[in-house]
């Protein structure tokens, strides 16, 4: 396994990289500016003829390319990634489509690049969590440990992404495997550090915003900030709730083919963008200058209203992309906001108008994720600001704590439910969990040779208990089965009297002794006749014989073992 996170933490780093330069070189592409949410009403320079109205057609190019390639190769891809992957871990063992690392970085690149107002951890975990689960897979790894290598892989993302180990280890941890041990902490952790000496030899070991020093300068500013808090709360609420509001209104007015959903759809998310261009692909600058103090409270105010409409219609008309950057630039406006106006209200107490912004950044993630504990270390990293750490954690939990009483679901969570899938509900336990076929085959039926007349075996066939029986090469091996339905069909036409039974052995569905029993049960209910050979792990040699009979005789015997146990 130390082997394996290394792999992964490589992996999702390598990803990172890819996946960074695929955003930066779609997004010049098709907006001719490294970022074009700081450019204002600018040209593209590739079509300057177009000028500013050039917006309401580079969504819907990007709709054109990516709609095509996630309706057809991976449609777990669109939407922010984070509830696939959380139900991967949960339901499905930690199995992730490999596909779906590529479609993800190409689809998510694009939907970004094209002005969608979405942000990179999504896709970056979705990333990394598929690549830590084909790695499992190819090397067959127990369910549980490919669970920690889904979590290694989403660490990594994040870690490699934002240059913040930590906050990717807490991610994963908190919102991924959310029951985890010390050894899959330490597995996470590993490949965490991975992926971030990766990022930071390709990115520099900066914090991801560059922001000034901030400070609590009076005691009174906790009030306010505890205020934030609860207010940053309801937003995250409130985002989660018109995020989906939307999504069910796109469902309900689109009536075309799923493919030319988001082209279409790019139409009126570029007039949105034509309006307020700040809100194209992530809006980093404009978050870093909402906490420099260089806008007005109305401005401000308006940024936090149309970010929540864009980033609600990008993932509504089916654009792939993350919720993590979008909640931080909300909380960004709401803190700038507060801040700015508690300025006017008190301003012998309110101190920097900064401190509110990373303050509001971190509560709506909070309001939105309720994820506390990742949220302050991803605060924290992602800014390098400690000052503000105890006004952060207070209105981090006052956040959180206002989001359970507000929902039942958080942003990732509710996504899940909405499909009938309660993560928190335990699943039902099948009657066969914990059995392999070893446990419940019968002896072993006497074998019949190849080399046996038809003639003859067809008799011994017709006089068996189960109307087939295991048939063996001339060297001992395993060749397969014959029923005594195929001998009579064969013989019936008086043509095969010097046929062997080689000529009607074929091979069923292997199964082998360590084989779970309801894969094994799979095999048996699609077999002709009514018992199956079980193989040894080498599947050379015979071990026993799989019937229903022997499956249920099991299962009426457990009840009885497991009273024993528990009495012993």
């Amino acid at each position: 396994m130390l082997v394996l996170a290394l792999l992964v933490g490589a992996g999702a780093g390598l990803g990172a990289i890819a996946f960074r330069w695929l955003i930066k070189t779609f997004t010049l592409a098709l907006s001719g500016h490294p970022d074009y949410a700081a450019a204002g009403h600018a040209a593209n320079p590739h079509v300057p003829w177009l000028g500013r109205w050039f917006v309401l057609l580079a969504p819907v190019v990007a709709g054109l390319l990516y709609g095509p390639l996630v309706q057809r190769f991976a449609r777990e891809a669109r939407g922010h990634g984070v509830p696939e992957v959380m139900y991967a871990v949960a339901r499905r063992g930690g199995r992730i489509a490999p596909q779906v690392a590529l479609v993800k970085s190409l689809a998510s690149a694009l939907t970004i690049g094209g002005g969608g107002s979405v942000g990179r951890e999504g896709p970056i975990v979705q990333i990394g969590s598929a690549l830590g689960s084909t790695l499992g897979r190819v090397v067959r790894v127990p369910e549980d440990r490919m669970k920690v290598l889904v979590a290694c892989g989403a660490a990594g993302g994040i870690a490699a992404t934002f240059n913040a180990p930590l906050a990717g280890v807490f991610f994963a941890m908190e919102l991924i495997l959310r029951d985890f041990t010390a050894e899959a902490f330490g597995m996470v952790v590993l490949s965490s550090v991975t992926s971030s000496v990766i990022g930071r030899a390709a990115f520099g070991n900066t914090p991801f915003l560059q922001l000034p020093a901030f400070g609590v300068h009076h005691l009174a500013q906790y009030l306010l900030f505890a205020l934030l808090g609860v207010i940053a709360g309801a937003v995250g609420v409130g985002f989660t709730r018109i995020l989906y509001w939307i999504e069910d209104a796109c469902d309900y007015v689109w009536r075309g083919p799923e493919w030319a959903r988001p082209a279409v759809g790019g139409l009126l998310l570029g007039l949105l963008l034509l309006v307020l261009p700040q809100m194209y692909g992530v809006g980093y600058p404009v978050l870093e200058n909402a906490v420099n103090g260089k806008y007005v409270i109305a401005f401000l105010l308006l940024l936090l209203v149309g970010k929540i409409a864009a980033t609600s219609l990008t993932i509504g008309i089916g654009g792939s992309g993350g919720v993590f950057a979008p909640s931080l630039f909300m909380g960004a406006m709401l803190g700038a906001a507060f801040g700015a106006t508690a300025q006017h209200l008190v301003p012998g107490i309110t101190g920097p108008l900064g401190a509110y912004g990373l303050i509001g950044m971190g509560a709506v993630f909070a309001g939105a994720a309720r994820a506390p504990i990742t949220a302050v270390i991803i605060l924290f990293e992602l800014t390098g600001e400690y000052t503000i750490i105890l006004p952060l954690m207070t209105a981090i939990v006052l956040a959180t704590g206002v989001s359970r009483a507000l929902s039942r679901d958080t942003i990732y969570s509710l996504k899940l439910r909405r499909r009938g899938i309660d993560l928190d509900e335990k699943p039902t336990i099948s009657p066969f969990s914990g059995l392999t076929a070893a446990e419940v085959m019968e002896p072993l039926p006497e074998a019949l040779s190849e080399t046996m007349p038809l003639t003859t075996a067809a008799d011994i066939l017709a006089a068996s208990r189960h109307g087939v029986l295991p048939v063996l090469a001339t060297d001992g091996s395993y060749l397969g089965t014959a029923t005594a339905r195929a001998a009579t069909e064969t013989l019936a036409d008086g043509t095969h009297g010097t046929t062997t039974l080689a000529a009607i052995t074929h091979r069923p569905h292997q199964v082998a002794a360590d084989t779970d029993l309801a894969q094994a049960l799979d095999a048996l209910a699609t077999t002709e006749g009514a018992g199956l050979p079980v193989l040894d792990p080498t599947r050379t040699r015979l071990a026993g014989w799989l019937t229903h009979r022997s499956v249920l005789a099991a299962l009426h015997r457990r009840p009885d073992q497991e009273n024993s146990n528990s009495t012993a």
